[in-house]
């Protein structure tokens, strides 16, 4: 079992910034990618970002240039940075764990609201 705890949501003016953090724990062997998918209202859930055992990044094209993904290994830990947030990024973002590429784990979700 891994289990995944996600923080750094909140509420954020157009144009700003901030960063999700999802801490990992438990059997982590054979990870395969880390990831950060979101779900807005009435839309179904939809990758933002991946970053795989080797280091490969990946991004949603509606993402590329403002989102970074990143990943601390010694601390299980993957970060989403995310700047020049605009409304349409509102959304609950979930933090992904897949294992050997057929095991999935997901957080609970962090509320990203975007407005002025």
């Amino acid at each position: 079992q891994v289990q995944l705890v996600e923080s750094g949501g909140g509420l954020v003016q157009p144009g700003g910034s901030l960063r999700l953090s999802c801490a990992a724990s438990g059997s982590m062997a054979g990870i395969y990618a880390m990831g950060w998918y979101r779900q807005a209202p009435g839309k179904l859930r939809q990758m933002v970002a991946r970053i795989f055992s080797g280091g490969t990044t990946i991004y949603a094209d509606s993402v590329k240039g403002r989102f970074s993904i990143s990943r601390d290994n010694a601390k299980n830990t993957v970060y989403l940075q995310m700047n020049s947030l605009k409304p349409e990024d509102t959304a609950v973002y979930y933090c992904n764990v897949n294992l050997r590429a057929t095991m999935d784990y997901w957080g609970q979700g962090t509320q990203v609201t975007v407005s002025s």
